[in-house]
């Protein structure tokens, strides 16, 4: 497969991860209250998931499915281009799910694409590049996003420089698709990857890979969650969970919970304590790096001690780490955006950990057969803490920051408290292999589970 497209791709990943903070400042800007930001991050979590899943069911029933990635593209710069003229916060909300749904669809289809021209060996070489493209992308749109308003002072009038960006970041979109038209690879239908052997072999593959620069402030990924839910029986599993997975559950329920309701009053806290949108961009850059860097070393780590301990710890420190961030607003200006950023870049570490060594848990308890499932419903559980942790953390923050992110960071200790109890998780830190699949092609795994950031995530 040429990689040529992958440019491409990457340049639209500069239009969503400018976005996706671009648009919360912007609502800021028009007066928004803590609700509507928990809101603008509920329905954007809402509607990605079913948004994956419909585009990747309709990719598995046409015949050319770049016109997918193609429309999708388009979605994303038409909705980017349009968003800076409503002045109505309710309209920026809706036009905001839009956008979501289009750039949440497109991830399952590419990787239809990533994958069907390729032998299943290659797999994961290929979701990673394509991941690692995607990440710089997303990188590069908050780079952007720091550099602009500094940039657009000296070129335009202070009440144009937030919707330029938005055509900026409008505009690679735009460009991405131009430039996919010419370069995605055109597999032909024959080779197409639809089986459910394949599904669960891709679904395992991305559950069990990091979230890259993304993760940091994004909860979960659609594309892990269409491929990994695809093969899911909820009797089943329902029947087959053993208490200390119910357990370890729970407590992602928390912590999954508990870091949602911090990312969604965020900026808003973050405007109020006197950061204007430039910097805000680059706090959340630092955040976004420092989980980038430390996938590795968690999964090293994770392979070395005891998982039961390191879990805990990265727990607790998020924990302490999310009311802590309220002390940056009473610090001196000339402090206030070091001590922030060091703040959200060691919150970024401890996602780091989280992603990593959760995995490595998961996979260790659940039994044998039900791996592949018990994962996939893992990131689905992400998923639903993103959505209520969005509306949580909106409500609470109406009471005061301090009480926002003191609930954040007291669900996240909750989870902590309940990792710790689990005591069938010591016993050092062994490697987690899966045993070898049968003929039939039960979910029983087939491959060794990484526990070190071997993808980066879409």
């Amino acid at each position: 497969m040429a990689d040529r497209w992958l440019g491409a791709w990457g340049l639209g990943s500069v239009a969503f991860g400018g976005a996706s903070l671009l648009v919360p400042l912007y609502i800021v800007e028009l007066g928004a209250s803590p609700i509507q930001l928990g809101v603008l991050a509920a329905t954007a979590a809402g509607v990605a998931a079913p948004g994956a899943i419909a585009f990747g069911r309709l990719a598995n029933r046409v015949a050319h499915r770049r016109l997918l990635v193609l429309a999708t593209l388009i979605g994303v710069a038409v909705s980017l281009a349009a968003i800076p003229f409503l002045t109505s916060i309710s309209a920026v909300i809706a036009a905001n799910a839009i956008l979501w749904l289009f750039a949440s669809s497109i991830g399952p289809v590419l990787t239809m694409l990533v994958v069907d021209d390729v032998p299943e060996s290659q797999w994961n070489e290929r979701i990673g590049l394509v991941n690692k493209y995607q990440g710089y992308g997303w990188a590069g749109g908050l780079v952007i996003g720091t550099v602009w308003p500094a940039v657009g002072s000296r070129l335009l009038a202070a009440d144009e420089i937030t919707r330029t960006l938005y055509w900026v970041l409008a505009a690679c979109a735009g460009v991405s698709a131009i430039l996919a038209a010419r370069t995605l690879p055109r597999p032909a239908p024959s080779t197409h990857v639809t089986d459910g052997r394949a599904a669960r072999r891709i679904g395992r593959l991305l559950a069990s890979s990091s979230r890259g620069i993304r993760g940091a402030t994004v909860a979960f990924s659609p594309t892990r969650l269409y491929w990994s839910t695809r093969g899911i029986d909820p009797r089943r599993l329902a029947t087959h969970l053993e208490p200390a997975m119910a357990t370890y559950f729970v407590a992602g329920a928390f912590f999954f919970t508990g870091s949602a309701a911090f990312w969604a009053p965020l900026p808003l806290f973050l405007t109020d304590a006197g950061f204007d949108s430039g910097q805000v961009f680059a706090l959340y850059l630092a955040s976004s790096l420092g989980s980038a860097v430390c996938y590795e070393a968690a999964g090293r780590l994770s392979g070395r001690y005891d998982v039961r301990f390191l879990q805990t710890g990265v727990l607790a420190a998020r924990g302490v780490l999310f009311p802590a961030t309220v002390a940056v607003a009473g610090l001196a200006a000339t402090v206030a955006f070091g001590a922030a950023g060091l703040v959200l870049a060691l919150i970024g570490i401890t996602w780091a950990g989280i992603a990593v060594i959760g995995t490595a848990i998961v996979t260790r308890l659940a039994p044998p057969g039900l791996r592949g499932e018990v994962l996939g419903a893992y990131v689905a559980l992400g998923a639903l803490g993103g959505a209520l942790g969005g509306v949580l953390g909106g409500w609470t923050a109406t009471l005061g920051y301090a009480v926002a992110f003191g609930v954040a960071g007291g669900l996240v200790i909750i989870g902590a408290a309940l990792v710790v109890s689990l005591e069938a998780l010591s016993g050092g830190g062994r490697a987690v292999t899966a045993p070898p699949e049968p003929e039939g092609g039960t979910e029983t795994g087939g491959e060794e589970i990484p526990t070190r950031a071997a993808n980066r995530d879409e």
